[in-house]
């Protein structure tokens, strides 16, 4: 069964793989705000920006919110952000009537000063027709 051992890697370079695709799961790297204007903004903007990579990315992997297992979600400051971080994951979860996922949040110096949040994401492909030939 093909489809159950190959990966799939997507934007890829010699360190990471922005998306991986294995056995019907996608896998995003850590999602931040770095490089978009929001990027040394306050936690509500980066949040939002980094909800939307995250939306933008599962789209392109045939998946979506409603079909995440489960987000890691890096604070630099949980006692700051903890609150204002919710508040737009709460809001970009209803908006969809999306189920909320296993989420695990923690504080973490991130690799960029400016940076807020990062989140990590399994989730799993929308559902499709099995391909006989396996691809």
């Amino acid at each position: 069964m093909t489809y159950f051992t190959t990966i799939q890697r997507t934007h890829s370079n010699a360190r990471i793989s922005k998306i991986v695709r294995h056995g019907g799961l996608v896998y995003l790297c850590g999602q931040t705000a770095k490089g978009s204007p929001s990027a040394d903004a306050g936690i509500a903007e980066q949040t939002a920006e980094v909800l939307a990579r995250v939306d933008a990315l599962l789209a392109e992997a045939g998946s979506d919110r409603s079909r995440i297992l489960t987000t890691t979600i890096y604070l630099r400051d949980i006692a700051a952000d903890f609150a204002g971080m919710n508040a737009v994951w709460e809001a970009w979860l209803a908006d969809r009537k999306a189920i909320a996922p296993a989420r695990t949040t923690v504080q973490a110096a991130l690799a960029t000063a400016s940076l807020r949040v990062e989140m990590t994401v399994v989730a799993i492909e929308n559902e499709r027709s099995p391909n006989p030939q396996g691809s």
